[in-house]
């Protein structure tokens, strides 16, 4: 191996740190149930759009740590947000029971990040997922293009929540 086939892939190992955001103002119509999308709009949803998450198209990367945040204090169910490669074809409506990830999209979905009990501590309820906590942390990905598109779901029924209450996911990615 010369020295310029070591350089190549010494360059080539190289990662980049993004941080890559996405909100939504939900629909909050009433009542959520256990498995109910968490959406804007009760009739014309819409996916989570996490842009820039790949350097290229068809680039990949990784998923080192990811918050949740819900501006309506005092609510603590646990989310999982599924992702995909492409925009999934699955109910995006505001609660509505979940089928996500549905038949037609199992080849694209690059897994899921599961936020256990949001925490209330005064301010807007969080969650924070690491590889040191239960959620699926470490995620390797890969894109068609370079977004990745996300489906949020409650895992737990949710009273107290507010019409336009948003509902926040930071990526904090590593990619190739």
């Amino acid at each position: 191996m010369s020295l310029e086939d070591i350089l190549r892939a010494i360059t080539g190992l190289k990662t980049y740190p993004v941080t890559v955001v996405d909100s939504k103002k939900l629909a909050a119509a009433g009542d959520y149930a256990a498995e109910d999308v968490l959406s804007e709009h009760v009739s014309a949803g819409t996916v989570y759009k996490f842009g820039n998450m790949a350097r290229k198209d068809g680039g990949t990367g990784t998923i080192t740590k990811a918050i949740a945040f819900l501006s309506t204090t005092a609510l603590t169910p646990r989310i999982t947000l599924f992702l995909f490669s492409k925009e999934p074809t699955t109910n995006l409506n505001d609660n509505v029971g979940n089928a996500a990830p549905s038949t037609n999209d199992h080849l694209d979905c690059e897994g899921w990040i599961d936020f256990m009990a949001l925490e209330d501590l005064g301010g807007n309820s969080a969650a924070l997922v690491t590889p040191s906590t239960i959620g699926n942390l470490p995620l390797d990905y890969k894109c068609i293009g370079k977004a990745l598109y996300g489906i949020a779901v409650t895992r737990d029924a949710v009273t107290g929540e507010a019409v336009a209450m948003s509902l926040d996911f930071r990526l904090f990615t590593r990619q190739d």
